[in-house]
C-alpha cells in the first residue's frame, strides 16, 4: 500500500510574540532610519536565524556596550539590561534604543519597588538567562536566585515575614509553580505580584503545546537551542504525554526515524521563531512519501501589540509593510 499522508497540526498560537516582533521592528527600523551599523547588546532575541538576517542588514551584535564606538547606536535586546548597561552607554557617549520587552519591564519594576520596601526578592529563574542577568542587576543587593524547590529549601533570609517573589518570564508555567508553591509555603507573607510575571506568550504557546502532546505521536518545536521558552515547550510536550518531542531549529534537523510508525505530527514554534521556518517545516513534511495534510489547531486567540519607542515611531521608515 502507498504511505498515508501524515495529519499535522498546527498549533495557533505560535512563533512571534508582541515584545520579539516589537525588538526585530526596532533593529529593522534603525538600520532603514540611520544607516548600518546598528549594534545590539547580545542577541536581540533567541533566534540563529533571525540574528543571521539582521547581520545581513548591518547589524552588528555585542556582548558588551564596551565594544561599541563613541557615538555609536546601540540597542538593548528583548531581554532587558541591568541599570549599571544603561550608566555605561551614557559614560561612552552612545545613542541608545531600548528593545526590553514590555513584561520584562513589569518584572523590573516589581524588583525595585520590593527592593525600596526592604524585602528580600526570590528570584525563579534560570541562571545565567539575559533576562536574569538583567532582573538581578536592578536589586543587586536584594535578589535571591532560585531554580528548584531545593533552591527554595536551601535559602536563609533574614526576615521570612519580609519576603517578596518575582519570575523569569519565559519559564515554564507548571516548572514555575513548583517552585512557588514552596516559597508560599516557607514564606507564607511572601508577596506576588499583581499578575502574573510569565508572559502572557509563554504561557500560550504552552497552553497550546499541552493540547498538541495529547493528540499527536510526535511533537515538533521550531525555535533555537539557546531560547528559553522554545526549550521549555519541548519539556511541556514530553511532560503532557507525547510520545517523543524534539527542538529543531528549521527544516534541515527533520531525522526520518523521527517519523518510523508516526501517524500525526504536532507543529509549533517558540516566542522567537519567525514564521517562514514553520512554512519551511511543513513543506518539507508534505515532501516526504505520503505528504501530509494540515490542520490549524486554534486554542488562544492572540491581539495583544506593543508600541515602539518614541524615537522611532514617527520617523518616516516607521511602516515596515
Amino acid at each position: 500500500m502507498p504511505p498515508q499522508p501524515l495529519t499535522v497540526l498546527l498549533a495557533a498560537p505560535r512563533g512571534f510574540c508582541a515584545g520579539v516582533e516589537r525588538a526585530v521592528d526596532i533593529v529593522r527600523l534603525a538600520l532603514k532610519a540611520y544607516g548600518p551599523p546598528v549594534y545590539v547588546r547580545h542577541a536581540i532575541v533567541h533566534n540563529v536565524h533571525v540574528v543571521a538576517e539582521l547581520e545581513r542588514k548591518g547589524a552588528i551584535f555585542v556582548e558588551d556596550e564596551a565594544e561599541v564606538p563613541e557615538g555609536g547606536l546601540l540597542v538593548f535586546s528583548a531581554h532587558g539590561v541591568a541599570p549599571v548597561v544603561r550608566r555605561n552607554a551614557q559614560t561612552l557617549n552612545l545613542r541608545t534604543l531600548d528593545a526590553t520587552c514590555p513584561l520584562v519591564t513589569k518584572v523590573h519594576l516589581e524588583a525595585v519597588d520590593y527592593s525600596d520596601k526592604g524585602l528580600s526578592i526570590i528570584l525563579v529563574g534560570h541562571a545565567g538567562h539575559q533576562e536574569v542577568i538583567g532582573t538581578t542587576g536592578h536589586a543587586p543587593e536584594s535578589i535571591h536566585l532560585v531554580e528548584t524547590p531545593e533552591d527554595v529549601e536551601a535559602l536563609d533570609l533574614p526576615d521570612p515575614s519580609k519576603v517578596a517573589y518575582i519570575t523569569q518570564t519565559t519559564l515554564s508555567v507548571d516548572e514555575a509553580n513548583t517552585v512557588i508553591d514552596v516559597i508560599r509555603r516557607r514564606y507564607p507573607q511572601a508577596r506576588g505580584p499583581r499578575g502574573e510575571d510569565i508572559c502572557y506568550a509563554t504561557q500560550n504557546r504552552q497552553d497550546a503545546t499541552k493540547v498538541l502532546a495529547r493528540r499527536t505521536d510526535l511533537v515538533l518545536v521550531v525555535g533555537s537551542s539557546h531560547s528559553s521558552n522554545s526549550r521549555r515547550m519541548v519539556e511541556v510536550a514530553v511532560d503532557n504525554g507525547a510520545p517523543a518531542a524534539y527542538l529543531i531549529d528549521d527544516a534541515s534537523m527533520l531525522r526520518d526515524e523521527w517519523f518510523d510508525n508516526v501517524h500525526t505530527v504536532g507543529l509549533t514554534s517558540g516566542a522567537s521563531a519567525p514564521e517562514r521556518l514553520v512554512t519551511e517545516v511543513i513543506a518539507a513534511l508534505r515532501a516526504r512519501p505520503g505528504g501530509a495534510d494540515v490542520e490549524v489547531l486554534d486554542v488562544v486567540e492572540e491581539q495583544m501589540h506593543f508600541a515602539l519607542p518614541a524615537g522611532l515611531r514617527n520617523l518616516p521608515v516607521a511602516n515596515l509593510g
